[in-house]
């Protein structure tokens, strides 16, 4: 066995530290559009490149609405408990 090859499975022994901070949360944004990528192009019937493009970009531009407004809602629930 190769210390490359040690020194990779050595970095997936401990858990990446993710925190909450609006730099950590752009980590998001490739996790949703690789989901929208691929649901499109799983439920789209017939794939051409500007359709594929444009629903993806929909699907994408929608998760991520939907996920700032959730996070908006929570804050404010968590904001109002608080104080």
């Amino acid at each position: 066995m190769s210390i490359t090859y040690s020194l990779v499975m050595a970095t997936f022994t401990m858990p990446e530290k993710i925190t909450t901070d609006p730099q950590s949360m752009l980590w998001l944004l490739p996790l949703v559009a690789s989901i929208a990528i691929v649901y499109k192009a799983t439920k789209l019937p017939e794939i051409k490149i500007a359709n594929f493009l444009k629903e993806s970009v929909i699907l994408f531009g929608s998760i991520v609405i939907f996920m700032f407004a959730t996070a908006l809602v929570l804050y404010s629930i968590a904001w109002l408990v608080i104080e």
